[in-house]
């Protein structure tokens, strides 16, 4: 049985490894008993490191569409995860923080993301994953005009 030209594309190769590395998130994260999605994740990792940060430039920073970024926040909120409160500069602004609860949340499943970090790679060799890696970041930077929610780490 002969392989179509699709299964060597790019585009449906790292479709492929994205189900993969979403699947192995919730699984180790759903393992701990956290209820988290990869998006969520991020999202928690971007606010701690920004707090404060508004929705809208949380979006741009995670590379997530801004119309969906509301729905990823409720879900923090409604999880006790994260606080939305007006911005005194901007009172349509909603600035983010880590609540207690969100801080020891994403302490805890630190260990377990980087543990599927290295379950993606788990068929290469420490330098073929690195040299994916660079190549896989590379290949972003280069297309990221093309995404439908571009990644803005200089959006303030």
């Amino acid at each position: 049985m002969s392989i179509s030209k699709i299964a060597h594309s790019p585009g449906h190769l790292i479709r492929r490894l994205n189900q993969a590395a979403v699947s192995l998130f919730l699984e180790e994260v759903g393992r701990a008993g956290y209820d988290l999605t990869p998006v969520q994740y991020a999202a928690l990792a971007e606010i701690e490191v920004a707090p404060g940060i508004d929705q809208a430039t949380l979006a741009a920073r995670i590379a997530y569409d801004r119309a969906t970024i509301g729905g990823v926040v409720s879900r923090l909120v409604d999880k006790g995860l994260v606080h939305r409160g007006t911005s005194s500069q901007d009172r349509r602004a909603k600035q983010l923080h880590l609540t207690a609860e969100g801080k020891r949340v994403r302490n805890d499943i630190e260990p377990l993301v980087e543990k599927v970090q290295q379950r993606i790679l788990a068929g290469l060799s420490v330098g073929e994953g690195e040299v994916l890696v660079k190549l896989l970041y590379k290949a972003a930077e280069a297309s990221n005009e093309h995404s439908r929610a571009p990644l803005r780490i200089d959006d303030e």
